[in-house]
């Protein structure tokens, strides 16, 4: 399957300070995701940080990989390349709106990196498609819900 472009929007009340706050609290990130099984740190949210995950789709299988944050500049975006199970490259963009608030915009590219994703996304790429969205989806959801309302 050839990599798949994938991009996620949402507007924001918090001034682009306040929500990269939140977005860098690396700590909480298992509290806001149960779907997020594992996650190991090192480097907090810096240039040449890695995140080594496992992620648990609503679906028989886990996605296990490596997020490296490429660039930073707060409070305005960041760059990953990731490597494992999937592989390809995330930006992250917070853009302050006229008046107050934040939209924020998350790109990623991705493809299948191991044999066994490789196979399932080849015959049943809507199954791979819905794993990936369902993530990104209840991810925006989970953050707005319990990091915004937290703090």
């Amino acid at each position: 399957m050839a990599p798949f472009r994938s991009e996620r929007r949402g507007s924001f009340d918090e001034h682009p300070d306040r929500l990269w706050a939140a977005l860098t609290e690396v700590d909480g990130y298992q509290r806001w995701w149960p779907w997020l099984a594992d996650l190991e740190v090192d480097g907090g949210f810096d240039v040449g940080a890695t995140w080594r995950c496992q992620v648990r789709p609503p679906l028989p299988y886990s996605v296990r990989f490596a997020l490296t944050l490429q660039e930073v500049e707060p409070p305005r975006f960041a760059v990953a390349t990731i490597a494992g199970d999937i592989e390809g490259h995330a930006s992250l963009d917070l853009t302050p709106r006229p008046g107050g608030g934040t939209d924020l915009r998350l790109v990623s590219v991705l493809q299948s990196a191991n044999r066994t994703l490789r196979l399932l996304a080849d015959l049943g790429p809507p199954v791979v498609r819905f794993g990936h969205d369902w993530v990104l989806d209840t991810g925006l959801r989970q953050f707005r819900e319990r990091a915004l309302s937290a703090g």
